[in-house]
């Protein structure tokens, strides 16, 4: 809660700089620094201003030594909502000034949208799951470029399930005396860099069971459906603290698995899922719903099985997975 003591301060964060604005206290005198992003300089400028008081951030991308040196300085950092803070604000115009000072406004009478900050070694915990899924679309970026590339030439793998299997694997290095000479060879350099990417999730995954695995809070993640270790480390780095969500229901919504609603003259339409969430919680739990679905006739007397089932027949594939994603999300509450 702001206090009428305290100044009202604002960061523009950009790539190399910040534009930093300050109100007095009583509203009366704004000032506009310029922040060169250098580790020490945000402090710097902010030992020349009223301790204690609340500092405005949005959430970019390089916000995370920036909040650190605002709590090592003595303030009080507010990450900011940045899509709902715009739509707040109403500016026709936007200039770097003007979005700070419509900060400051929404921070003076205490409507300015923020979202948690978590701890460090949460954000830090947070980057191996993360990692792991770039990794993970890289690879699965270079398997269809090597499959296509084999396609061009009419040459496919109906042998094997897994083009890219043990087994699979000798009948794609078969493969390739067949292309032409270069083509072969820079197959063959996407096949080493494959290898390469697969060593490395292999790291990132030994690291991820020392660390993550181990934690009451795992354990109970991966007794849910479709949810194995790898979803479960998602989930619970990306969570952070559940005690910050009063319901389960404004989990679901945090998570991105609850569907858009219009409803106006007595007539309700949900529209599809919500794009502006966490979308790490969200592809963690619609994975884990399609795996739930294709284990659904193996395991029929799951509740999740049932739901999936029901849902499927009246509204087809994409809103019985949505549903059990949903589900998945609260139970995790």
């Amino acid at each position: 809660m702001w206090s009428a003591m305290e100044e009202c301060i604002a960061f523009d964060v950009h790539k190399n700089y910040t534009l930093a604005t300050a109100q007095s206290a009583d509203g009366q005198e704004t000032s506009d620094v310029r922040v060169q992003h250098q580790r020490g300089l945000v402090a710097q400028y902010l030992a020349g201003r009223t301790p204690g008081s609340s500092v405005a951030v949005e959430t970019v991308g390089n916000w995370y030594w920036i909040v650190d040196e605002i709590e090592q300085a003595g303030f009080q950092p507010l990450l900011v909502h940045a899509r709902k803070a715009k739509l707040m604000i109403g500016s026709v115009n936007k200039t770097d000034k003007l979005d700070n000072r419509g900060i400051i406004r929404l921070q003076r009478v205490g409507t300015l949208p923020t979202v948690w900050i978590p701890p460090a070694a949460v954000r830090d915990a947070r980057e191996m799951p993360r990692s792991r899924m770039v990794l993970t679309g890289q690879s699965t970026q270079l398997k269809n470029r090597v499959l296509a590339t084999l396609a061009k030439y009419g040459l496919t793998i109906h042998e094997v399930s897994d083009s890219f299997g043990k087994q699979g694997r000798k009948l794609l290095e078969a493969r390739l005396a067949q292309l032409p000479p270069h083509t072969a060879h820079t197959t063959s350099c996407l096949l080493a860099q494959l290898d390469h990417l697969h060593a490395e999730i292999k790291r990132l995954e030994t690291r991820m069971r020392e660390v993550i695995d181990t934690s009451d809070t795992h354990r109970l993640l991966v007794s849910l459906p479709g949810v194995g270790r790898i979803l479960a480390a998602v989930i619970a780095t990306e969570i952070g603290t559940i005690n910050r969500f009063p319901r389960a229901e404004q989990f679901a919504s945090y998570a991105g698995v609850t569907p858009r609603v219009h409803s106006s003259g007595g007539k309700t339409h949900y529209g599809p899922l919500r794009s502006d969430v966490n979308r790490y919680l969200k592809f963690a739990f619609i994975e884990a719903a399609n795996a739930v679905s294709l284990h659904a006739t193996r395991k029929p007397a799951r509740h999740v099985s049932r739901l999936y089932m029901r849902i499927k027949r009246k509204k087809g594939h994409p809103k019985a997975v949505g549903a059990v994603a949903r589900h998945l999300a609260e139970a995790t509450f």
